[in-house]
């Protein structure tokens, strides 16, 4: 049976505008030759293979031509299909108006030239209505999609994707199909925190999404290239190049506030007592700590024949304690800006205090036992002393940066009202 015909056999008027599980949003911008093949075809797709009660917004961002006389003639003609229109240009800004004012369970959209197949509509969306996913894309880019597209374009898309994974350390493969979902209630908190009204749009979103902790999940499409698409691809890109520096500007000062974002809507741990990061975190933790080590043993090691064991010990740890708890910050905690670094480094420097206790100790003990022993002796006892100390310091930062992670995003988020 069709879609219509179990609405019909529930008693359900097919196509009604009553509250949807799905809405597809198209927005158009001087689309007036192929608007109608688009929602016509889409309506008929949606009603003959997707077994949810769903609708079609076209969101109308400032046409110049007849496109919104064509889209209000087709909500009339057609149950299930309404226009939202705005004043202003911007393919992010007519979806951000469309989607935050959305009753569905999953919004989604695509371009007017339908250059996605539609036959991945359902794959896009099945993930998010299980709840399994939070955002749906496709990609282009996935070895088993088929593509046929010019090179120039390939080039570009390529381009500009290895510069988010390299930039932003996007693991997304495709930023800019169109052709996304995602989940009502996780687009009504991440939408507010993305500025770009254009093309950067997508990117934003499924950065911020990204970095909160959200599963997103990629379908492989079959997609051609719409050779009379308007889009200028060089000033397109400018713009996306612009807004990766800003987002990753944001996401290093702290501006965006991931850490309440990611309590709120970010999947619970795998392994019960093991927090949210916190296997990443210890491989930062760890490739810093070795590289400290390196470093401390080079200052021993230099300092030691000019003021002594002790005294190279001292500043050895001082100098490395100071380093460590500043990368730390930044590159394991994620805690990014000029805010509360005076505090951290105090902090870190009690830390210091027990390490120093820990392997002077050490360092005592071994030479009231063996009065003449070398340095190389003394500097093993006190890497192995610094890993006990190690140990503790992680605990230790974890709570440090925790607690400052929390300070900052309340305080961000009391600031944009999340």
């Amino acid at each position: 049976m069709t879609t219509n015909s179990l609405a019909r056999a529930a008693g359900q008027r097919p196509g009604s505008n009553a509250t949807a599980t799905l809405e597809v949003v198209i927005p158009v911008y001087n689309e007036e030759a192929d608007l109608e093949q688009c929602i016509r075809r889409l309506h008929e797709h949606l009603e003959d293979r997707i077994p949810f009660r769903s609708r079609i917004t076209i969101a109308d961002n400032a046409s110049t031509d007849g496109t919104l006389a064509v889209a209000r003639r087709l909500a009339d003609e057609i149950d299930g299909v309404g226009v939202h229109h705005l004043d202003e240009k911007g393919r992010g800004r007519a979806l951000k108006a469309v989607w935050s004012m959305s009753d569905a369970d999953v919004v989604a959209y695509m371009d007017v030239d339908l250059s996605t197949d539609l036959n991945a509509l359902m794959p896009l969306i099945a993930p998010l209505m299980s709840g399994h996913s939070d955002l749906a894309i496709g990609s282009r880019l996935n070895r088993s999609s088929r593509v046929v597209r010019g090179a120039k374009r390939e080039f570009i898309s390529r381009s500009y994707n290895l510069i988010l994974r390299t930039s932003l350390r996007a693991r997304f493969s495709d930023a800019q199909c169109g052709f996304k979902a995602m989940r009502t209630d996780v687009a009504r908190q991440l939408l507010p925190l993305v500025e770009d009204t254009g093309w950067f749009f997508d990117t934003e979103l499924l950065v911020i999404a990204e970095k909160v902790g959200l599963r997103i999940h990629e379908v492989p499409v079959d997609w051609v290239d719409d050779p009379n698409s308007s889009v200028n691809i060089v000033d397109t890109a400018v713009k996306d190049l612009q807004g990766c520096w800003r987002v990753g500007r944001a996401l290093a000062t702290g501006v965006l506030p991931v850490a309440e974002l990611r309590r709120s809507l970010g999947r619970e741990p795998l392994v019960p007592g093991v927090p949210h990061g916190m296997i990443s975190q210890m491989v930062r933790f760890g490739i810093i700590g070795v590289a400290s080590t390196i470093a401390y043993a080079l200052l021993y090691l230099v300092l030691h024949s000019l003021i002594g064991a002790q005294a190279a010990n001292f500043f050895g740890l001082l100098i490395t304690a100071v380093l460590n708890t500043a990368a730390n910050r930044a590159f394991t905690f994620g805690v990014r800006g000029s805010e509360g670094a005076g505090k951290h480094q105090l902090q870190g420097l009690m830390i210091f205090g027990f390490a120093l206790l820990v392997t002077s100790g050490s360092l005592a003990v071994l030479h009231a036992w063996v009065p003449d022993v070398s340095r190389h002796v003394e500097l093993a006892v006190l890497v192995v002393a610094n890993l006990v100390a190690t140990v503790c310091r992680f605990v230790a930062l974890r709570w440090v940066f925790g607690s400052s992670e929390s300070a900052v995003a309340q305080s961000t988020a009391s600031e944009t009202g999340l």
